[in-house]
C-alpha cells in the first residue's frame, strides 16, 4: 500500500463527486418528454456562464450563475417557471445524492494519510449543504470554494488559491474531476490530475495536455493510487 500522507486530494463537486443531470427526475413532472434535455440545457448554459463571466470579469456566485441557466433552459424548452417552481427546482439541485462510490474513494485515500478537500465554483456555504445532505461532508477535510476569490474555473487564480488554501506546495497537490476543463486548467496551472471518466463515450480534450491517471469513478482511482488494486 503506497503513503500518500504528502499529498492532498480537491474533489470537484458537479460532475464528480453528485450528477446534475440527475435533475431530469426532478424535472419530468414539469418538462414531461424533454426532462433530459432540459437538465443537460442548464448543466451547459451553467458552465457556458461561468466561462463567460470569467472572461468578461463580471462575476457573479454560483447560485445566481444556476439560477440564471435554468431560466434560460425552462425558456428554451417552452416553459414559463412561477417563482414557485423555480425555487422548488433550487432547492432540489441543492440535494442531489452523491454517488455510491465517493464515501468508500475519500475512506480510502485517507487511510494512506492523505488529505481530501472539496474544491467547487459553488458557494461555500451552499457547497457544505450540499454535501452534508449527500453525506459526504463528514468525510473531508475542507471545502474550498471559488467565491473567496471572484471568479471560476479553469482561470489560474482559483488553483492558486486551492494550493493557498491546503498550505503546500502545487506538485503535492491532485486534482479529481470529471470534467475535463477542470483537469485541463489544474494541469496547465501545475498540479496532478485524475480524470473520472464515469461516462465511457466521454472524449477528453484534444490540447495536448492529459490527466496523471483516469478512472471511472473515485473507488476505483483511490485503488490505483494507494496500490491495493481492489
Amino acid at each position: 500500500m503506497n503513503d500518500l500522507s504528502d499529498l492532498s486530494f480537491a474533489l470537484d463537486i458537479y460532475g464528480t463527486v453528485v450528477d446534475p443531470l440527475r435533475m431530469s427526475e426532478r424535472l419530468r413532472e414539469l418538462a414531461g418528454e424533454r426532462a433530459d434535455e432540459m437538465s443537460a440545457l442548464w448543466r451547459q448554459k451553467q458552465l457556458e456562464y461561468t466561462f463567460r463571466r470569467g472572461l468578461m470579469d463580471a462575476y457573479k456566485d454560483f447560485d445566481s450563475v444556476t439560477s440564471e441557466a435554468l431560466l434560460f433552459a425552462a425558456a428554451s424548452c417552452g416553459l414559463a417557471l412561477d417563482e414557485r417552481d423555480r425555487e422548488s427546482l433550487l432547492v432540489a439541485y441543492g440535494e442531489l445524492p452523491a454517488y455510491a462510490d465517493v464515501v468508500p474513494g475519500i475512506e480510502a485515500l485517507k487511510e494512506v494519510g492523505a488529505t481530501v478537500v472539496a474544491f467547487s465554483n459553488g458557494v461555500e456555504k451552499t457547497t457544505r449543504d450540499l454535501l452534508g445532505r449527500a453525506g459526504v461532508l463528514n468525510h473531508l477535510h475542507d471545502v474550498v470554494s471559488v467565491d473567496d476569490v471572484g471568479t471560476f474555473k479553469p482561470a489560474p487564480a482559483v488553483y492558486r488559491h486551492l494550493v493557498r488554501k491546503l498550505g503546500t506546495e502545487k506538485e503535492r497537490v491532485w486534482l479529481v474531476s470529471g470534467n475535463s476543463f477542470d483537469v485541463i486548467g489544474a494541469k496547465a496551472f501545475g498540479l496532478r490530475t485524475a480524470w473520472l471518466r464515469r461516462n465511457p463515450e466521454a472524449v477528453f480534450d484534444p490540447w495536448g495536455l492529459h490527466p496523471d491517471a483516469t478512472a471511472p469513478d473515485l473507488r476505483k482511482l483511490a485503488a490505483e493510487l494507494t496500490g491495493t488494486g481492489q
